[in-house]
C-alpha cells in the first residue's frame, strides 16, 4: 500500500489541522509526512481526494481470508488529530503533526500542547522507539466530531513505522502496552456492522456521540500487507472545532493545573495523567488524597 496523503483540505476542517504550520516555519525531521493516508472500504463516507480500497482487500478483512497466513485486526477510529513521535537518527525525539511537520510550531493549541506533553516524556519514548521510529497515534485532547467524557492519557497509539513500514500488531502491542493503552483491537475478519457494533459497547474513552468508524489490518506471514478503513456516513467532520461552531474550543482533555479548571487529579493505570471530568470517582486517587 502506497501511503499519499491528498492535499484538498478546504473542506475538511480536520485535515486542515493536520495540515498547517506557523507561517515561515517548513520544518519537515523526517522529510516526509509523519503519517499517509488510508484507503476506504465499499459504503464508507469519503472525503475530498479520499478512494476505495481494492475490492478483493475488502473481502479479505470483512467476510474470509486467503487462506492461514492472512491474520485480520479491527481497530476503533478514534476522532482527534493524527500525530506522531519520532526519534530521529541523531538521537533527537521531535512530536509532529500528520503533514510532518513540528508540532510546537503548529498554529492549533492542541498540537503546542502535544509538543510539550511529548517533552516531559522523552524517557518513555526512548523505551518504545528505536533509532529512526516514529510512534503515530490519536491526540484526543480537543473534540474535533466526538466527545470523548473519560479521558486519561490524551495520547493513543496505534502503529510504530519506520519509512513506510509498519510493526506487526503483536509486536507493536507488546512494546507499547507497559506504557500507552492502545485503540480496542478485535480479530477478524468480520463486517462493518458487526465491528462498529462490538466496539461501540466497549469504546475506550466513553464516546458520547456514535465512533467515527473502524480501521482493519490484514498482516500476512509476519509482516503488514494492507490497511483500509470505514468511517460512518452521518460522521461530521470537526463538528465541535470552533472553525465550524464559531465559538470556543470543546476539550476532551487539559493539562492539570491551566486555567481550564474543569480537570481534576485522576490516578490513571499507573500513568498520573488527568482526567476531563469535574469529578473524580478514582478510588486510588481518593485514597491519596488527590481530590
Amino acid at each position: 500500500m502506497t501511503d499519499q496523503e491528498p492535499n484538498e483540505t478546504a473542506d475538511n476542517p480536520t485535515r486542515q489541522l493536520s495540515s498547517c504550520h506557523l507561517e515561515g516555519d517548513v520544518r519537515k525531521p523526517l522529510g516526509r509526512r509523519a503519517y499517509g493516508h488510508i484507503p476506504h472500504l465499499p459504503g464508507s463516507r469519503l472525503g475530498p481526494g479520499d478512494h476505495h480500497c481494492h475490492p478483493g482487500q475488502a473481502k479479505i478483512v470483512t467476510v474470509s481470508t486467503r487462506d492461514k497466513f492472512d491474520r485480520i485486526f479491527v481497530q476503533e477510529k478514534l476522532d482527534g488529530s493524527c500525530v506522531a513521535v519520532a526519534l530521529l537518527q541523531d538521537g533527537n525525539i521531535v512530536a509532529l503533526v500528520r503533514a510532518g511537520y513540528l508540532a510546537e510550531s503548529s498554529p492549533y493549541e492542541m498540537h503546542r500542547i502535544f509538543a510539550k506533553w511529548v517533552d516531559g516524556r522523552h524517557a518513555i519514548f526512548r523505551r518504545i522507539l528505536e533509532p529512526g521510529q516514529r510512534l503515530v497515534g490519536e491526540w484526543i485532547a480537543q473534540a474535533h466530531g466526538t466527545i470523548y467524557a473519560d479521558v486519561g492519557c490524551p495520547f493513543v497509539p496505534f502503529d510504530i513505522m519506520e519509512g513506510n513500514g509498519r510493526m506487526p500488531y503483536e509486536q507493536f502491542k507488546t512494546t507499547v502496552d507497559p506504557f500507552f493503552a492502545i485503540p480496542h483491537t478485535l480479530v477478524g475478519p468480520m463486517s462493518v456492522e458487526s465491528a462498529i457494533t462490538q466496539i461501540q459497547e466497549r469504546n475506550m474513552f466513553r464516546a458520547v456521540d456514535p465512533i467515527e468508524g473502524v480501521v482493519y489490518r490484514c498482516e500476512r506471514k509476519g509482516k503488514v500487507d494492507f490497511l483500509a478503513k470505514f468511517v460512518r456516513h452521518n460522521k461530521a467532520d470537526g463538528s465541535y472545532l470552533p472553525s465550524v461552531t464559531g465559538g470556543a474550543e470543546v476539550w476532551n482533555w487539559r493539562p492539570f493545573g491551566d486555567v481550564h479548571k474543569s480537570t481534576c487529579p485522576r490516578h490513571y493505570l499507573n500513568r498520573r495523567d488527568w482526567c476531563s471530568r469535574a469529578w473524580c470517582d478514582c478510588p486510588k486517587a481518593k485514597q491519596e488524597g488527590d481530590l
